[in-house]
């Protein structure tokens, strides 16, 4: 015979003790989830910005970087049209870069003490240098600097650059940014000596040497004039032409003379005179005509070696006066290219402190706390539920 085995209806009262104790569990853990989550990071947040995080005074300037070389056409060139000038988006970058520099920040260690001022006993530990890992080094002050000192923000479409300088104190604030404009300026400054230095060297050297080879030429030609005794052959060679043009003149005068004696009178006494005379002219022009030209020591000879002498002072002159032009483009050129700093808006020394924005950041931790509450919380139920 078989037995029948039937089974036991549930107890109520243990299915709802059994979901209180579920339902007491969870709110447990969600109750602690929001007290660790939530309660304790908005309460930390009330006591460090409403009690304890020191105020933050902001400076800020504006400025850009100019030349002389190109029509300004967009941004500030737009702006300024009849001014001549353009901005100069590559040096703009070098100087961005230089503020956030090494060397820039050693000169304001020296000028103002930075690691001082920012250093006091009343600023909060999560403020203040050095910060919670206690490292003074000069490499942890140049982190400090980049992280919570000096921002920069450049306006690609105008090339503007906003300088945006932090500090515990309205006055540092201010002397900060007023000695990183006039670091800048100096850099800026130190960028066109070296451009102009590069564009004057070379023509320069031209210069020297052009003024070499000159003052070497005319030397030449004084040296040939001393050992030739000549000053210019070829105008004494002119000289010398004309005087042989004038005895010839006379010795055609004179034998035209001796001929029309012969005719009338062969015998007379003034003929022999005559052809004495025509004899000496005669022999005075061949001596003339063979200091002029035919011998090697004639005109005509050293004015071939003169002309040598001459041609290369000459070339010597051309070539310095080439080389002063380019001198005086080179300098023109340095000019057009000068670049210049201009300030569109100076540092001011800030009335009141703008950071921290105190309901802001508790308002943010709260909120950012809500939200981690609310995932963590969902995943813990989640988790919760699977296992039971």
């Amino acid at each position: 015979m078989d037995t029948v085995v039937t089974a036991l209806p549930p107890n109520p009262a243990r299915q709802i003790a059994k979901e209180i104790r579920r339902r007491a569990g969870r709110l447990l853990l969600l109750n602690r989830l929001f007290l660790f989550l939530v309660v304790v990071p908005t309460v930390f947040a009330l006591v460090y910005f409403g009690l304890v995080a020191h105020d933050v005074y902001i400076s800020e300037s504006h400025f850009v970087v100019r030349d002389q070389w190109h029509p300004a056409a967009a941004g500030l060139g737009a702006l300024l049209p009849d001014s001549g000038f353009s901005a100069a988006n590559n040096e703009i970058y070098s100087v961005q870069d230089f503020l956030g520099s090494r060397d820039a920040l050693e000169v304001l260690e020296r000028r103002l003490h930075l690691k001082q001022s920012f250093s006091r006993r009343e600023v909060d530990w999560f403020s203040r240098f050095p910060g919670l890992d206690r490292d003074q080094s000069f490499e942890a002050l140049l982190r400090y600097y980049r992280k919570r000192v000096v921002d920069t923000d450049l306006d690609t479409s105008s090339s503007i650059l906003t300088l945006t300088v932090r500090a515990f104190t309205a006055a540092d604030a201010y002397r900060i940014n007023e000695t990183l404009l006039q670091m800048s300026e100096q850099f800026v400054n130190r960028l066109n000596e070296r451009a102009r230095a590069d564009l004057m060297k070379f023509a320069t050297a031209d210069v020297d040497e052009a003024e070499r080879s000159s003052k070497a030429a005319v030397l030449a030609v004084s040296k040939y004039r001393n050992s030739e005794a000549l000053f210019d052959p070829e105008r004494q060679s002119g000289l010398q032409l004309e005087q042989i043009g004038r005895l010839e003149e006379t010795l055609t005068a004179t034998r035209q003379q001796i001929a029309n004696v012969q005719a009338v009178a062969a015998d007379n006494p003034q003929l022999s005179t005559l052809q004495h005379a025509a004899r000496t002219l005669q022999s005075t022009i061949d001596v003339k005509t063979a200091e002029v030209a035919g011998g090697r020591h004639s005109l005509s000879s050293a004015s071939a070696a003169y002309a040598g002498v001459d041609l290369e002072r000459d070339f010597a002159a051309k070539r310095l006066e080439i080389a002063l032009s380019s001198l005086q483009q080179a300098r023109e050129n340095a000019m057009k290219q000068q670049l210049y700093l201009e300030r569109i808006a100076e540092p001011k020394q800030p009335d009141v402190a703008i950071e921290p924005k105190r309901l802001r950041d508790i308002g943010a931790t709260l909120l950012f706390s809500l939200i981690i509450w609310g995932v963590v919380s969902l995943l813990a139920t989640a988790v919760k539920e699977h296992s039971d």
